[in-house]
Formats: structure tokens, sequence, C-alpha cells
């Protein structure tokens, strides 16, 4: 294959993949419990470290859900659709592999929407495609759909952390409908380096390890962490046994060759449209599926990208044909990490990051200031290899005042100063001098 056709099906299968975990099944709601406890995660607990964040579960008890749909239309679906297409479209560079997750970006930030008002609501919801209460339906059904299916491949949590410091107050409306729609857990913190610990270790659990941390710092004006952790761990309906595979050549970007091992099979559920062919891959159970597109040649991948749209997409994914397709795909291992916020302004998310604009007053207030969204920070990594496919994404949405909040003064002397002597009970001098040299 040529250049073009292996950058296109990588970046293609890329997308596909994350827009398939975005509407392809759900985990189960968050429970109380400790840090690397809640947010409905099979894999085993972490080891017990010392922690000063206070789980607030028994306080926010999760509104019990009996619907086990996600009660989204398709017209709302394709909705939620388009916002991957044009979020993997901003994010998206030449001549760089992309990987993003929508399902836990959309996550995030409508955790985040239950807090806004005004203008500041309004964007989000322009940008996130669909309103804050159908966001809030489709993820308690979504929760809800698989949430006692404990072999589910796809696994989502939620968590929303606020500090303790006496400046901020939470709104605890604002925590219960993020309970009852999001299963999100809550914790108290200090906001200091064993927060910081405590929401990397609680994204790494939830993960299964492929996201080992979200948070780099809490800056000294962060009120309030939305974090949102998801993983998905499916084996392939037919693996490929060692005889499918075989090295070749994959041809780079940028027109170097790479060898690469190659997977082959025969897949029956064929992909078409005008601009591009591909294939459905599935994963046991049949739920959920690999998805790849091959744009036509002369086709390049942006452009493809550019013309294609949510209900375009969606009908071609729930319409596969039942023909016989040999497929070729390359084992490969990807990771992508980066901060959203210039994507969304770029989107038209602008007022909820301008911090004299935002309106977040459903979400708490602070004495130190408007509360504003500060970064969004969105981590992903995929491995596809002949037994199945690993995938973890987290997104973190941190909230910020605008105060400026104590910091750890330093004063060095080591260059020339005034010093005096002073009369603390009348607060004058009674010495001033300069020191220019100490050498005399």
């Amino acid at each position: 294959m040529n250049v073009k056709q292996w950058k296109m099906k990588r970046a293609l299968c890329l997308l596909l993949a994350a827009v398939l975990l975005s509407f392809g099944g759900c985990t189960a709601a968050n429970q109380p419990g400790s840090p690397g406890g809640t947010g409905g995660s099979t894999q085993p607990a972490a080891p017990a470290v010392r922690t000063r964040s206070v789980d607030l579960m028994a306080e926010v008890n999760p509104t019990a859900d009996t619907r086990k749909t996600s009660g989204m239309s398709p017209e709302a679906a394709a909705a939620a659709a388009d916002f991957a297409l044009r979020l993997f479209r901003a994010g998206s560079k030449a001549g760089e592999n992309s990987l993003i997750s929508p399902l836990s970006v959309l996550s995030a930030l409508a955790m985040t929407a239950n807090g806004a008002k005004g203008e500041t609501l309004e964007q989000m919801e322009r940008t996130l495609g669909l309103s804050r209460e159908q966001y809030n339906e489709f993820f308690r059904g979504y929760l809800a759909a698989l949430g006692e299916d404990s072999k589910n491949a796809l696994r989502l949590a939620n968590s929303v952390w606020f500090t303790n410091d006496p400046r901020f107050t939470v709104n605890q409306d604002f925590l219960q409908t993020n309970a009852d729609f999001y299963g999100a857990g809550v914790y108290q913190a200090p906001f200091d380096n064993t927060t910081l610990r405590d929401i990397n270790n609680w994204v790494k659990e939830k993960t299964a390890g492929m996201i080992p941390e979200i948070l780099d710092e809490i800056p000294l004006e962060a009120v309030m962490y939305l974090v949102n952790a998801l993983a998905f761990e499916g084996k392939w309906m037919t693996p490929y046994n060692k005889y499918s595979v075989a090295p070749g050549e994959f041809i780079a970007a940028n027109g170097n060759e790479r060898s690469v091992d190659f997977m082959y099979a025969e897949e029956h559920a064929y992909l078409e449209d005008e601009n591009a062919t591909g294939f459905l891959k599935y994963y046991e159970g049949g739920r959920y599926a690999f998805a790849a597109l091959l744009p036509r040649e002369g086709v390049s991948v942006e452009q493809y990208l550019a013309a294609l749209d949510g209900a375009a997409l969606r009908a071609m994914l729930t319409n596969p044909r039942p023909e016989a397709v040999q497929t070729s795909l390359p084992k490969f291992e990807a990771a992508w990490s980066g901060e959203l916020s210039e994507l969304l302004k770029s989107m038209g998310m602008t007022v909820p990051f301008d911090s004299s604009a935002a309106d977040f007053s459903g979400l708490g207030s602070s004495t130190g200031g408007n509360i504003f969204i500060n970064r969004v920070l969105h981590k992903t990594f995929i491995s596809v290899a002949e037994q199945g496919t690993r995938a973890g994404a987290a997104t973190a949405v941190e909230m910020t005042d605008e105060a400026v909040m104590e910091i750890t003064r330093q004063v060095y002397l080591d260059r020339p100063f005034v010093y005096m002597l002073v009369d603390c009970e009348t607060g004058l001098p009674f010495f001033i001098g300069t020191m220019l040299d100490p050498a005399g």
C-alpha cells in the first residue's frame, strides 16, 4: 500500500475505535469506597496508601435508575458522533498520529456543565452538540445498561474532587446531580501532593494501569477536578493465529518504509461510502468492534474527515454489508496526551475558560474570585495485537478561581539590598543601610 493509504488507515482506525467506544457500551456506576475504589472498576484495589482525601459518597447517594437503555435518539447519537469528529479534527496534526477518546472528554465536560449557567452553559451545549439534560439522561442510561455486567469489556468511572480550603463552598445539588447521572465518586481533599497522588492513583486503577497519571501538578488556584477514566480490554471474536501474522512494509506519511507485523484475516462486515472502504472486526460478545476506514486513492485523511459528519458515520457503522473482505491490520501501540483548552475554544467554547465571564455558580462559590475552567487534560493509549485490543483514556477538567493563593515567597539576598533596624512599637526605622558588597 502507498503512503496515503496506510496513513489514512491508521488515523481512521484510531478515530473510529474511539467513536465506537463512545456509543458501544458502558460500565457500572461508582459505588462508595476509597479513592481507589469508586467508579465501578473490576480491577483489584490499589495497595493501601496514606491519604488525606475524604470520600463523601456516604453523604451523596446516587438516586436509583431502573432504565437499562441510553435513551438517546438516533438524531442525538448522531450529534454526539459529530462532536467526536469535530474534536478529532480539531486535535489532529498533519503527519502525526492522533488518538482521542470522545466519550471520556464528553463525560468530564458534561459533568462540568451541570455547574454552568447562562452563556457559559449555552456555549458548552452548542460545542458538545446536545443539551445538558440530554447528556445527563444518556450517561445515566449508558452506565445502567451494562452496570450489572462485571465482565463488560468497557469500563467507565467518574469522580469529583474539590478542595477543603475554606474559601471554596461546593454546591451539594451539583454533587448530587453528578452522582445520580454519572455515578461520580465525591472527594474533599487538601489539594496538595497527597491529592495529586490520590487522583493519579485513581486514574491508574480505573484504566488498568494504561494511564499512569493525568495530573502533573495542582495549581494553588485549583478548587475542583472533574475526572473521567475509561478502560477497554476486548478479545477478538476471532483471534489472529500465528500463521496469519507476517512481516511487511508500512509506508509512513513522510514516505519512509517501516517494517511491521501485519495480521491478515477474512472479515464479513464490509464498510463503504463514496470516499472510503473499510471493515469491522468484532470483539467477543459482538457489542464492540474495531472499525477501519481507508480513504480512496486521491483523498487525503484530512479531506475525508472534513467531509464526514456524525449522521453519515453512524449510518455506515450501524449498517455494515455482510460481505467477505480480505483484510490486513498492522500490530501497533499508540499513545497521546494533550491539554484541550485551546482546541475547545477553537470549537466555540470560549466563555467557560474566561476568568471574568464564566458562570459556574451552580458548581459552588469561592471567596477567591470567579470560578472558571483552567485546563482540560486528556490522555489516551491503545494496543492492537493478535488476541485483542487494550485501550485507556482519562480526562480531567481543572476548575480554578481568580485568586492568587498563598504563594510561598522566596527572598534570596544574593545582590545589593537595603536593610533597616526598626522600632516595632512606633514602626520607625532607627538604622537604615544598604549592602552593596559584603567584602566592603
